[in-house]
C-alpha cells in the first residue's frame, strides 16, 4: 500500500523559510513524479511545483524564486523549500504521486505566514 507522509509544516513569521518534507513508503519512489500542491481556506487546491523522475521542475508563478522542490530517491523522499514566505502562502500543503496512471496524496500539512 502507497503511503504519503508530510511534514515541516508550522507556523513562520513573514519572510521566513520553511521546508517540507513528504516520505513514500510501500511504492519504488524514483518511478514517480512529484508534486507539491496546496489549498487555502475557500480556494480550490493548486500546483505549486512539481518535479519528473529526473531533475525536471515547474512552478507556479507565484512562488517562482522563492520554492525550490527536490528529490532524493535514495531516501524516498520530496522536499519542497519555501523561503521569503508570504501571507498569502497560507495553506494545507499536499504531497502527490504519479505512477502512471495512479495518483496518490499525502495527508497535508498546515503552513501560516504571520504577517
Amino acid at each position: 500500500q502507497v503511503q504519503l507522509v508530510e511534514s515541516g509544516g508550522g507556523l513562520v513569521q513573514a519572510g521566513g523559510s520553511l521546508r517540507l518534507s513528504c516520505t513514500a513508503s510501500g511504492t519504488t519512489f524514483s518511478l514517480a513524479a512529484m508534486g507539491w500542491y496546496r489549498q487555502a481556506p475557500g480556494k480550490q487546491r493548486e500546483l505549486v511545483a512539481q518535479i519528473t523522475t529526473g531533475t525536471d521542475t515547474k512552478y507556479a508563478d507565484s512562488v517562482k524564486g522563492r520554492f525550490t522542490i527536490f528529490r532524493n530517491n535514495a531516501e524516498n523522499t520530496v522536499h519542497l523549500q519555501m523561503n521569503s514566505l508570504k501571507p498569502e502562502d497560507r495553506a494545507v500543503y499536499y504531497c502527490r504521486g504519479i505512477w502512471g496512471n495512479y495518483d496518490y496524496w499525502g495527508q497535508g500539512t498546515q503552513v501560516t505566514v504571520s504577517s
